[in-house]
């Protein structure tokens, strides 16, 4: 990690030929990027380190141009090198949208500017040649959960029925995603990755979009893993965003067939999070993300109480999750 920083230290001084750069970090993050401010003549900036063998910095690049021509604040590259996995990039403040409803803004604006935001990002964004959110991808999401949340974190073992039964859960989740129109999707569009930020709001942390289901990102937003919002206040947002992405000529559908997507698209999205920070645990050693579990399983178990088809899951939440949590 030192050798790491130091050939970063030694690329700034080749880039910014100025005295007494010295990076400072800047922000934590659950993947193997790290990020660093730097203060120069030019104003402050962030220098992504990506290690190549971990992280793509020409995926990066690729998303960042199509998020910006769509009118969607990115950060400004300044430069690059590619091999090295290094990227000099403009810097959208330290507050983000978590950090501001925490100190008291008030959420109303922050939430129209960022749905404001979205409907940029799903009307104007190109998705060609980004890789499509496919039954693949879904299935290996889906997967996180029951090897690193269950069966590691938990020693939940499923019997043969029961497996079957989520087996059929995870079929019937990965077909609802698949079955809704595709746009151009962030994939982590939430509080702690929206930075407030003239305009507003900037969006980071996008370099994993993909092709797929038009309702991942607002569900991502309004059922936040790290902030919770009350029911109603949730549902008029979704009711709110239709209406607008329905004059906007989005795909959409109907209120209820994109109400229906939005539940079961969080439902998916939301036991991949849930295994993923059980894995940034037990293999990383990041425990603070456990904190947000108990939050996740709530929407998971709210959802899940809604629909026959997730009975198995609310089964499974009820006497094998939560009582093992309250241990």
């Amino acid at each position: 990690m030192a050798e790491r920083f130091e050939e970063l230290r030694r690329w700034l001084a080749d880039v910014i030929p100025e005295r007494g750069i010295e990076p400072r970090p800047a922000s934590s993050d659950a993947s193997f990027r790290r990020y660093f401010r730097i203060g120069t003549r030019e104003g402050s900036r962030i220098v992504m380190d990506a290690p190549p063998d971990r992280e793509s910095v020409q995926r990066y690049m690729q998303v960042a141009r199509k998020l910006a021509a769509a009118g969607v604040h990115v950060p400004e590259v300044y430069a690059m090198d590619v091999e090295r996995g290094f990227l000099l990039l403009g810097d959208l403040g330290d507050e983000t949208y978590l950090d501001a409803l925490a100190r008291g803004e008030p959420a109303e604006p922050l939430y129209e500017d960022a749905i404001a935001t979205l409907l940029r990002l799903q009307a104007r964004g190109d998705p060609a040649g980004l890789p499509d959110y496919d039954r693949a991808l879904l299935e290996r999401e889906l997967a996180i959960f029951r090897e690193w949340f269950l069966e590691r974190h938990l020693a939940v073992r499923l019997d043969s029925v029961a497996a079957a039964e989520f087996a059929g859960v995870e079929a019937f989740l990965v077909d609802a995603a698949l079955a809704q129109p595709r746009v151009l999707v962030h994939r982590d569009y939430h509080s702690r990755n929206l930075m407030l930020s003239e305009p507003n709001p900037g969006v980071l942390d996008f370099q994993d979009a993909v092709v797929g289901p038009i309702a991942y990102d607002l569900v991502s937003l309004l059922r936040d893993c790290y902030v919770a919002w009350p029911r109603e206040w949730v549902a008029d947002r979704v009711r709110g965003y239709h209406a607008r992405a329905s004059a906007a000529g989005l795909p959409v559908g109907t209120l209820a067939d994109f109400t229906r997507g939005f539940d079961l698209t969080g439902v998916q999205r939301h036991l991949k999070a849930t295994g993923i920070f059980a894995r940034l645990w037990h293999r990383d050693g990041k425990a603070g993300y456990l904190g947000d579990i108990p939050r996740v399983l709530d929407y998971l178990k709210d959802v899940a109480h809604g629909y026959r088809e997730l009975d198995p899951l609310a089964r499974l939440i009820d006497r094998e999750v939560l009582p093992r949590l309250a241990v």
